[in-house]
């Protein structure tokens, strides 16, 4: 198993705030970028776990993908 390192935001509160507006459910610090570390067999494993925790359909986007 590989520990990845992951970079996500939300693009709903990134959007909101760069408009001077709020989202209702999620801090404001979601609009910038977080660093999140899962273990996985690959890289397409590592994605699927965060999109568990943090769903696209919320409004998160993975910006990237590498090994810690």
């Amino acid at each position: 198993m590989t520990r990845y390192e992951i970079a996500i935001h939300n693009a709903d509160v990134r959007r909101l705030v760069y408009g001077g507006d709020h989202h209702r459910d999620l801090a404001d610090s979601w609009s910038e970028t977080h660093y999140v570390e899962v273990v996985a067999e690959t890289p397409d494993q590592a994605r699927n776990k965060i999109f568990n925790r943090y769903p696209r359909d919320r409004g998160f986007v993975i910006e990237a993908v590498k090994e810690a």
